[in-house]
């Protein structure tokens, strides 16, 4: 590539983004062109400068890295997604590509591979942790029951509603919470139990718990 790779780091931990920044910034094949501590604050940078590849944390406070992926395809479709996390969940993987990421890959990577990652997702080409890999894989075989995939069609916010709602909170309790209509929550309920073909509140109480959801984030 003649121009170097236009590349924005998003992550809600300081000490990360400036560790990634120094490296990327020693090698020529790149420029850094912003941080985000947020995905409200990656929406904006990507509108602003139009990158060439996000690297992307997707546990963040407010939108997680999933909606904000979906968002920055939305407003660049020429911008390549690369996740960067800790997670490995078949939750946060389908959700993540579904959204429109082209690699996943998780923080023990080394700084070499990063970059290489970064490289190759800026010329479309896709890279996957061994871990995912082998999710993926195993998914395009159809060698896990479907019902293991049904949550993966949650979107970030249905996921965080899921969780309120396995805590026995009701839909005015929600609403409260997230700052949100109560007619608004409704509407994510309805949608929840029709992803996973459940019938009531009860049903998605204890899925989420049976999936071990509720816990996900310790």
């Amino acid at each position: 590539m003649s121009n170097p790779i236009s590349t924005i780091i998003v992550d809600d931990h300081e000490v990360v983004r400036k560790g990634i920044r120094a490296y990327l910034e020693s090698d020529p094949e790149f420029k850094v062109i912003g941080e985000a501590s947020s995905g409200t604050e990656a929406l904006q940078l990507v509108t602003e400068y139009i990158p060439d590849v996000v690297l992307m944390d997707l546990i963040m406070p407010g939108m997680d890295g999933v909606e904000t992926t979906r968002e920055i395809k939305k407003i660049s479709p020429r911008t390549q997604v690369v996740v960067l996390t800790s997670f490995h969940e078949d939750i946060h993987i389908f959700s993540a590509l579904k959204a429109g990421a082209i690699s996943y890959i998780l923080k023990d990577i080394k700084m070499e591979e990063l970059g290489d990652a970064l490289q190759r997702a800026a010329h479309g080409e896709v890279t996957f942790h061994p871990l995912i890999a082998a999710r993926v894989l195993h998914s395009i075989r159809g060698e896990d029951n479907a019902d293991e995939f049904l949550y993966a069609q949650l979107t970030g916010r249905e996921l965080e509603i899921l969780k309120l709602i396995a805590n026995a909170m009701t839909n005015s309790q929600i609403a409260k919470q997230l700052v949100i209509s109560e007619y608004t929550v409704k509407g994510y309920v309805s949608n929840i139990l029709s992803k996973l073909q459940l019938d009531d509140r009860t049903q998605a109480a204890v899925y989420a718990w049976q999936k071990g959801i509720v816990n996900r984030d310790g």
